[in-house]
């Protein structure tokens, strides 16, 4: 960015909003930026993950391997192997994208590629590839010109050791190769699609299957992985939403048209961690999965699963990460790639228009199972009610009980007695709920993310306000009750805010401190049982308490106040530079406004510190009185 000096700050256009007057001010003595036009402020954390789109611990890694610091030995280790698993992974990647390109050998996988309508700038773009129908033709480039190892290769999921443990062989073979990346756009693995759809060869072997993944590796999670999620985070943070689809094609085609906000979920049924990661963008998901009858399977049970999901949620002290889920009707016999490409604006009204989850799952099972006789009403009945039964809005749920005694031609006073029945007295037609409910989602494997860094480093980036503050009020929840307009506490640093922000989802009435921790990322969850470990004594009674919190409260307003006044002055002088003297002199009574009031909050730390020092005193003098009585 281009910065301007301002006094003891800096200013500069602020990236995340349009504007022709800086706004955008940065602050070096308490590391700290904020934004008067649009709001947005924070530390160095916070601006990466608003710039990237990504989360704290992803942005923690990046700036430590920026600066070149070493969170720790063991990580040190685990980063340079991790680093050579990825070089290994990019020379594949180029690799293959040489055959595909400038061989004759990918000539037919090219064509086949042009033939779905793929343009050679994406096809370059996307770095698109082709593995020759060969057992070593890459392992032997890469050992021989790159000088990797066979374990490095299998270590990366790019071969497989032969039986008897003698020498490796090609993973990928006779098929198109889709590099897959994770959110910051590093290479994770590899996705292989036979070219055409003939599942054998001409000499009449097996093919394998339409497509093929990278194994899981310390790189290549599928269950954690969304294709182009590293291309489509922007649009889908902008838009609100993330469309979900099956195959790498559908995904790539939809980023060709312009459909940005798509995501590919690598032909599985949706992971806790995969909307654990999707969420981090956007609350909403709508499903466009493939409408022939495989499609319909899928999505019917993608759409179950994360039905019992938003009601975990809305259940939970996380309600609200996942608000909205639906399905994206196509018309029937057209696959999402063919609908983008020849209809786009048919393609771009159907995700506009998702049906919402429940509403599409009463018409998917009232198609199927046909309510005119009492085994079809029975049936529509058990496959809908278990995901009603988790929809916790009673507006909502009892909405879905009206159309389903519509489609079903049960009355709704016969729908709410099946509603109260026992859970597992419910079944999903040939399965029982729970195979659907539980066995693949819950709240904690969807808010997991594995991580290792040391959290006492991490906490040492909180301001001491801001940790003490967050202390008290983690070990004295019923604190929180004192605290006066507790959504206005601006928090300067990343790790700060995010535990408060998941801290004020939580009821204070029976709060769990443990059960809390549980709840959090693990870079998080360390941070606070540093808070819960540190020696700092806590007050010993409510008076002591309130001082505790307005001091903390007082002084991260005071800085607030700093930083603005700060900024304003800046603005004077750029308006008495310009001879604006209306502006200079409007400037001039806004600070001092601001000035009157950091007075103000400077004689209210002043009373409080008077009060706790006579607090103090008073304790002192009863405890020497006990003393000497004794």
């Amino acid at each position: 960015m281009q910065l301007r000096k301002a006094g003891a700050s800096y200013k500069g256009l602020c990236p995340f909003h349009g504007e022709k007057t800086p706004s955008f001010t940065v602050t070096p003595s308490r590391e700290t930026w904020k934004c008067f036009g649009c709001g947005r402020g924070g530390d160095l954390f916070n601006f990466v993950m608003e710039r990237d789109s990504i989360d704290f611990p992803e942005a923690l890694r990046r700036l430590a391997g920026r600066a070149g610091v070493e969170i720790s030995e063991r990580n040190s280790r685990e980063d340079a192997r991790r680093k050579r698993l990825r070089d290994a992974l990019d020379s594949a990647i180029a690799f293959y994208h040489r055959i595909l390109t400038e061989s004759h050998h990918g000539q037919p996988a090219l064509d086949y590629l042009r033939g779905r309508g793929f343009t050679d700038a994406t096809i370059g773009a996307h770095l698109l590839g082709y593995a020759v129908d060969s057992w070593d033709s890459l392992s032997k480039a890469l050992v021989e010109k790159r000088d990797f190892k066979d374990d490095e290769l299998e270590a990366a999921g790019l071969v497989s050791r032969r039986q008897g443990r003698r020498g490796v062989y090609d993973r990928f073979r006779g098929r198109i190769i889709f590099p897959i990346r994770d959110a910051s756009g590093n290479a994770t693995g590899l996705g292989g699609r036979i070219v055409g759809s003939e599942q054998k060869d001409a000499n009449g072997r097996d093919r394998g299957p339409k497509y093929l993944n990278s194994p899981a590796t310390p790189l290549f999670d599928k269950s954690r992985t969304l294709y182009l999620i590293d291309r489509a985070k922007g649009a889908i943070r902008k838009e609100g939403i993330a469309v979900l689809v099956e195959g790498n094609t559908d995904a790539l085609m939809a980023h060709q048209q312009g459909f940005e906000n798509v995501v590919g979920t690598l032909g599985t049924a949706l992971t806790p961690a995969q909307i654990e990661l999707v969420t981090r963008y956007a609350p909403r998901i709508a499903l466009a999965y493939d409408v022939d009858a495989a499609g319909q399977g899928a999505a019917t049970f993608g759409a179950t699963e994360l039905s019992a999901l938003v009601g975990e949620i809305e259940r939970s002290a996380h309600k609200g990460r996942l608000t909205d889920v639906g399905v994206i009707r196509l018309p029937d016999k057209r696959d999402p790639d063919e609908v983008m490409r020849d209809d786009p604006e048919l393609w771009r009204k159907a995700t506009n228009e998702p049906q919402p989850i429940v509403e599409y799952l009463i018409n998917h099972f009232a198609k199927r199972h046909d309510p005119r006789t009492l085994s079809g009403r029975d049936k529509l009945v058990a496959a809908v009610m278990p995901t009603i039964r988790r929809v916790t809005n009673p507006t909502q749920r009892d909405g879905y009980l009206q159309l389903l005694a519509r489609r079903s031609g049960v009355e709704e006073r016969v729908l709410l007695e099946e509603l109260r029945r026992p859970e597992q007295a419910a079944k999903i037609v040939g399965r029982p709920a729970e195979a659907h409910v539980g066995s693949k989602i819950n709240l904690e494997a969807v808010l997991a993310s594995p991580d290792a860094l040391d959290p006492q480093a991490v906490a040492s980036l909180l301001k001491r306000s801001e940790f003490s503050l967050l202390r008290l009020l983690l070990m004295r929840p019923y604190a929180r009750d004192a605290v006066d307009a507790p959504t206005d506490i601006e928090f300067a640093s990343t790790p700060a805010r995010e535990i408060w922000r998941r801290l004020e989802d939580v009821p204070a009435i029976g709060f769990d401190r443990a059960a809390f921790a549980e709840s959090l990322d693990p870079i998080l969850a360390g941070i606070v049982r540093t808070m819960y470990a540190d020696p700092e004594p806590l007050p010993e009674d409510e008076v002591a308490l309130r001082q505790a919190l307005d001091q903390s409260l007082l002084t991260l307003r005071r800085n607030r106040l700093d930083e603005e006044i700060g900024a304003k002055e800046f603005d004077i002088r750029e308006a008495e530079a310009d001879g604006d003297k209306p502006t200079a002199e409007a400037l001039v009574r806004e600070v001092r406004d601001l000035k009157a009031r950091r007075l103000d909050l400077d004689r209210q730390r002043e009373s409080t510190t008077v009060l706790s020092q006579r607090r103090q005193r008073a304790t002192a003098a009863s405890a020497a009185a006990s003393g000497g009585n004794g």
